[in-house]
């Protein structure tokens, strides 16, 4: 990819094109970690919404491992995201050209050493299951706080229910204008949202699927491709920052 490319997927100025093209590029990670932890663990790794209610069914049900293990992935996502938040306020503060880029290498190095030390670790089944999970929710945390912030809560792409929600809200608007309100410019639909509402979730699926194929064939090495990924979009805003500000 170009350099110029690159720098502007994660620059401090944003457009609506360079978001579009981080934010697909992100959905696609995001559903390789997702397909391929649940192959690892057993577990989704970015449905909080399943973890919550696992939780209250834990509870209720007096597992209390497993509550351990759902109490530690909703409190990883929810430091994930924390630290994405940090980071970016952090470099902004500093007027750095990787504010954006800092989490994403994190999450390419997070990513990087699950790959190299998980089929070491997996023989430690109780212990490496929930470390696995706390891991993998952290860096979906991490990504979709970055993605938030990137966008100005326009974009998701680890959080495919609000997706389909927002397709769905889409469509409605567009058999509502067509029917009853064809003249009201206010309630008109926006076949650009709809179109890259439809990409993320063809990305995120497109994902799953070399994600799940992947770590089938080659085990946790498959995210090593993905953490390389990760580092490509990191690392030209990082060496601007090292240029410009050694110190």
């Amino acid at each position: 990819m170009p350099i110029n490319y690159l720098r502007q997927l994660t620059s401090p100025t944003r457009s609506e094109l360079s978001n579009r093209h981080l934010g697909c590029s992100l959905a696609f990670v995001a559903g390789a970690v997702n397909a391929g932890g649940f192959l690892a663990v057993g577990q989704y790794t970015s449905h909080m919404s399943g973890i919550v209610s696992a939780l209250a069914d834990n509870l209720v049900l007096g597992q209390a491992m497993l509550l351990v293990t759902g109490a530690t992935s909703l409190l990883a996502f929810l430091l994930g995201a924390a630290t994405a938040a940090i980071m970016i306020n952090w470099g902004r503060q500093r007027h750095w050209h990787s504010e954006y880029a800092m989490p994403l290498l994190l999450e390419a190095g997070l990513l990087l050493a699950f790959g190299i030390l998980g089929s070491q670790l997996q023989g430690q089944h109780l212990h490496f299951v929930t470390a696995t999970v706390a891991l993998l929710c952290f860096v979906m945390g991490l990504q979709n706080a970055l993605v938030t912030k990137i966008s100005r809560a326009e974009i998701r792409t680890t959080h495919v229910t609000g997706l389909v929600t927002d397709i769905g809200i889409e469509l409605g608007r567009m058999c509502y204008w067509r029917v009853a309100s064809r003249h009201d410019s206010v309630l008109a639909p926006s076949p650009r949202r709809f179109f890259l509402l439809g990409l993320l979730l063809l990305m995120f699926f497109t994902g799953g699927v070399i994600g799940a194929v992947g770590f089938s064939a080659i085990g946790f090495m498959a995210t090593i491709p993905l953490a390389t990924s990760l580092l490509v979009l990191a690392l030209v805003p990082v060496w601007d920052d090292l240029v410009h500000h050694p110190n």
